[in-house]
């Protein structure tokens, strides 16, 4: 049996976007900032989004391939998402916001392919000498 765990995170993330896209308001602060806080959520969820599918073990050993294939998942799944939100009361598609999508997308790829430190921090273990010597189920 294959280990599931590294499937549960981005489809319960893609979930999480599923339901908020088809909300008619979203509460989010006016913070004032240079960009509206709402695309720097779109580049960080799907920057997010792209290190899950990046993280599936058969993506992460294709190399390069595999980059640009989690990529391109979540890009499309961003195109499609903002379709999608077009039926939403009071919602529309903005081109910005797939702009965000797939700059956080092809951003945080990027950085997990070739930042040594990203890609460090995301698989570090807390409890890994605790856990060396517990066999895990396949």
């Amino acid at each position: 049996m294959t280990e599931k765990r590294p499937f549960f995170w981005p489809f319960a993330l893609m979930a999480c976007i599923f339901y908020a896209s088809g909300q008619s308001s979203l509460a989010t602060p006016s913070l004032n900032f240079i960009l509206p806080i709402d695309k720097i959520g779109h580049f960080l969820i799907f920057g997010l989004l792209a290190t899950f599918v990046m993280r599936i073990p058969k993506m992460y050993l294709l190399g390069w391939r595999g980059a640009l294939a989690s990529a391109l998942i979540v890009i499309a799944y961003g195109a499609v998402d903002e379709w999608r939100q077009s039926y939403t009361p009071g919602r529309a598609i903005e081109i910005y916001d797939f702009v965000a999508d797939a700059l956080g997308a092809s951003i945080a790829v990027l950085a997990y392919k070739i930042v040594p430190t990203y890609r460090g921090c995301l698989e570090w273990t807390p409890l890994k000498r605790l856990c060396k010597d517990t066999p895990v189920s396949t």
